[in-house]
């Protein structure tokens, strides 16, 4: 794959998925001049709402993913979802398109058994134990030795949907069913892992160049509540020894993926406190939701950092900017058109900012915001975004 840094500005993107991880992207792209190609499954996107052009394209569907991207011939292609059809980015690749990170970078961590059986079975690195099943008494089967609870998930999802933890075989039925809901694609296949008993659980952004080293943020500790991120810090207290075990598992799978851009790695760290043993978890090739907080906590953020690696920008330093933390804001129901109250007091919080996303619908638990705090240490940036995060109410128009 060629190496992009050499090419004169402006550039031509396209982003393949237009959420609130996608704007920001597109914002930090535009920044530097760039031309950005909003692309996805529904109108006025977030990040279709600050692109130069929108396209509405069925993600899935392999002819019009191809159609649009041959229709604006991009000089680069950025996918900011999981649910794409991964055959045509090999095929556009293969026509000389470049693919961030790579073609199969993302068809492997679109899929949990790809990357699972990657990291274990080729890679060495220790994760929890799994298995996989294609129907109930499969998974029955799989699930037992594993021991009770087990983890319930299916190979491919995002945000957390059709997960489940299972405490014993009478739920076995429940958990396969909520799997086939939340999967995407007509397959049906999960994966059952062990329960860990984890102390903290880090994202550790991993920024892989064209040229030059590897790069690490500093880690950002993070809470989630049915697979999806609730609030994340930074930095995460990590020791020595566990944040140079995490970087070396990091590394090893984004060499093995290739290719340029910042990836979200995804780490459980189990055990006595000081002698923690880190378990690698999961993987997104692009930024990540936990990473909000650098927005606020780095000199370079996320998006930033993302832009610069895939346009083969130089990357002097990454460095933070003392302690922040995040916490999202949540809808509590459906709405067809959304306000917000309470924004005002939410940014009378000192060291606090508020981003909403601009989704222009609501459902249950639907992330339409984030509060972004920093503090004189990790305690007052959690407490102030938390607060700040209360103060932000969704409600329907």
């Amino acid at each position: 794959m060629p190496d992009p840094s050499s090419a004169p500005f402006p550039r031509t993107l396209m982003l393949l998925g237009s959420g609130e991880l996608g704007k920001e992207v597109a914002i930090a792209a535009q920044r530097l001049g760039c031309r950005v190609i909003a692309v996805d499954h529904y109108p006025n996107a977030p990040a279709m709402q600050v692109a130069d052009q929108a396209e509405v394209v069925a993600m899935g569907d392999a002819a019009a993913l191809t159609a649009v991207v041959r229709r604006h011939q991009p000089d680069l292609v950025i996918p900011e979802i999981e649910a794409l059809a991964v055959d045509a980015l090999a095929d556009l690749e293969a026509e000389g398109i470049t693919v961030i990170p790579t073609a199969r970078a993302t068809a492997v961590t679109m899929n949990r058994d790809r990357i699972r059986d990657l990291a274990a079975r080729e890679l060495g690195l220790r994760t929890a134990r799994f298995a996989y099943a294609s129907s109930a008494e499969e998974l029955a089967a799989a699930a037992a030795p594993l021991g009770w609870p087990v983890v319930v998930k299916p190979v491919m999802s995002s945000s957390g949907k059709g997960q489940s933890v299972v405490e014993g075989p009478e739920g076995i039925g429940a958990a396969w069913e909520a799997a086939l809901a939340g999967a995407r694609g007509a397959g049906a296949r999960v994966i059952v892992e062990e329960f860990l008993r984890f102390d903290l659980e880090i994202t550790l952004l991993t920024v892989k160049q064209w040229q030059g080293p590897t790069l690490f943020c500093p880690p950002i500790g993070h809470l989630q509540e049915g697979g999806d991120y609730q609030c994340s810090w930074q930095p995460a207290a990590l020791g020595r020894e566990q944040l140079s075990a995490a970087q070396a598992m990091a590394r090893a799978v984004t060499d093995n993926l290739g290719g340029a851009g910042l990836f979200g790695v995804e780490f459980f760290l189990c055990g006595e406190p000081g002698h923690e043993e880190v378990v690698f978890s999961e993987l997104s090739p692009r930024p990540h939701d936990t990473g909000l907080v650098t927005l606020v906590g780095q000199n370079l953020s996320e998006f930033a950092l993302h832009l610069r690696a895939v346009l083969g920008l130089p990357i002097p330093e990454i460095r933070s900017l003392g302690p922040a933390a995040s916490r999202v804001i949540l809808a509590p129901g459906r709405a067809s058109t959304v306000r917000y109250d309470g924004v005002a007091a939410a940014l009378a919080e000192p060291e606090t900012e508020v981003l909403l996303f601009g989704k222009l619908e609501a459902h249950p638990q639907r992330r339409m915001g984030v509060a972004l705090a920093r503090g004189r240490d990790l305690a007052e940036a959690r407490r102030r975004a938390d607060a700040a995060a209360g103060c932000v109410r969704v409600s329907a128009a």
